[in-house]
């Protein structure tokens, strides 16, 4: 996998990123184009079996958060997952940057997501928050949000590693938007193999009378119907 690192910064590069950025502003969320190739997809989903790649597993089942289960890498994730990471936080940090300035809130994400994954460990934030996810017939994930203290990237990845209507069916990826003084509003999106949707991770600027506010949103995975579904979470922020 180490060669075909060597191109991911390219494929990055190739995605509309203003365009992303627009689809974040109305909906937050937003498609990527292709970031890994099928035969990568199916390399990273296998990693699943190789436990000792991992510091921990978690059974949502048990901790009620849905029913299925997914794994945190260590700090020595595989070279791409790494690549992909250390290219995609300079294309969002513009937008995260940009958010803060609408909010009025501080931006501390430095240029350098190794100096922003230093201050997270000074603050005790030095546990990996790379997620690979698997779920099976029947497995789901409530909708949530993955802040893990108090040093927070507002934006996430989420990469599908099989394909959608092939390999599984259902486990369509969800967010929830909370509106003040109105009902929610909900939206699906079925991931394409490897191809990553950028969301938020816990709201997005909403426009209104008075300004800009934070639109509280969360998010989570339908139910899958039939078949295996693998997931690659990409997260800028580790965990305490």
């Amino acid at each position: 996998m180490t060669r075909t690192a060597d191109t991911v910064p390219r494929r990055v590069a190739a995605t509309d990123w203003n365009a992303v950025a627009a689809e974040l502003d109305v909906h937050g969320s937003a498609p990527t184009g292709p970031l890994l190739t099928p035969d990568e997809c199916r390399d990273l989903a296998a990693l699943y079996e190789k436990p000792e790649l991992f510091r921990t597993t978690v059974d949502m089942a048990r901790h009620r958060f849905g029913s299925g289960e997914y794994r945190y890498f260590t700090h020595e994730p595989p070279a791409l997952v790494a690549a992909l990471r250390a290219a995609l936080y300079p294309r969002l940090l513009p937008v995260a940057r940009d958010w803060a300035a609408r909010l009025g809130r501080p931006a501390p994400w430095p240029d350098s997501l190794s100096e922003w994954l230093e201050r997270c460990h000074r603050a005790g934030q030095d546990r990996s928050a790379q997620i690979l996810l698997r779920y099976t017939p029947g497995d789901w994930n409530a909708l949530h949000r993955d802040v893990f203290g108090e040093l927070v990237f507002p934006l996430q990845v989420v990469v599908g590693l099989d394909a959608y209507g092939t390999d599984y069916t259902g486990g369509e990826f969800l967010m929830v938007e909370q509106r003040p003084r109105a009902q929610s509003r909900g939206t699906s999106t079925a991931l394409r193999q490897g191809h990553g949707l950028v969301f938020t991770t816990r709201e997005r600027p909403v426009r209104t009378r008075r300004g800009w506010s934070a639109g509280a949103m969360r998010h989570g995975v339908s139910t899958v119907r039939s078949g295996r579904r693998h997931a690659l979470g990409i997260v800028f922020h580790d965990a305490s």
